[in-house]
């Protein structure tokens, strides 16, 4: 007889959490509103999310599925993995703790490791930012990123779509990545007491 492991959180909530998957990454038709941002670019965020919040597993996942996407689209070339990582490297840096001279040298900075994203991947640069700004609350970083998307946007029904895309997926990827990380460390505490999962 197969034992089947019911979650620590239980069979609802992860139903909860597949359901927002379904609805960040698919949507749910006529019911989600449509997405401005392509699965490729929402791939591309939630792994830089997945870095942000050190989660291997969700790394792994997102990664798989934007070689896929890549594949499927013919994607051109590119570095997209170092890059991605080399941005949520500086990404770390909170704003809110540098100096204003430390701050004006970040955004130089930034500027060239986001033209560079952005010579691949037009606009993709500030959606991380962004992102990581949700992430951390970080205001400058907001603010910084939500002023490079907003003057490449002319349309405000797109803006609107394009932070309602990324705000989803930080929200889903912080309650994802939160769950994924840490399980393993619940896990081993119930079962220093003898609790081992059902």
């Amino acid at each position: 007889m197969i034992k089947i492991k019911t979650p620590l959180l239980g069979w609802a909530f992860n139903d909860v959490l597949n359901e927002l998957h379904q609805l960040v990454f698919h949507g749910v038709p006529d019911e989600s509103e449509p997405f401005e941002l392509t699965l490729l670019e929402r791939e591309y965020i939630a792994f830089v999310l997945a870095c942000y919040y050190q989660c291997g597993r969700c790394l792994k996942f997102h990664e798989h599925a934007i070689d896929v996407l890549r594949r499927k689209e013919k994607s051109p070339p590119w570095n997209w993995k170092e890059q991605l990582v080399n941005a949520t490297l500086f990404l770390h840096l909170d704003g809110q703790k540098l100096s204003r001279i430390e701050w004006q040298h970040w955004l130089q900075m930034w500027a060239t490791i986001a033209k560079q994203i952005h010579a691949e991947h037009p606009g993709l640069a500030c959606y991380l930012a962004y992102s990581i700004g949700i992430a951390r609350h970080d205001k400058n970083l907001m603010d910084h990123a939500f002023g490079s998307i907003s003057e490449s946007i002319d349309h405000n029904d797109r803006l609107r779509g394009i932070i309602r895309d990324i705000d989803g997926l930080v929200i889903f990827m912080k309650a994802a990545t939160s769950k994924n990380r840490s399980d393993p460390t619940i896990i081993n505490h119930l079962k220093s007491r003898g609790i081992e999962e059902v």
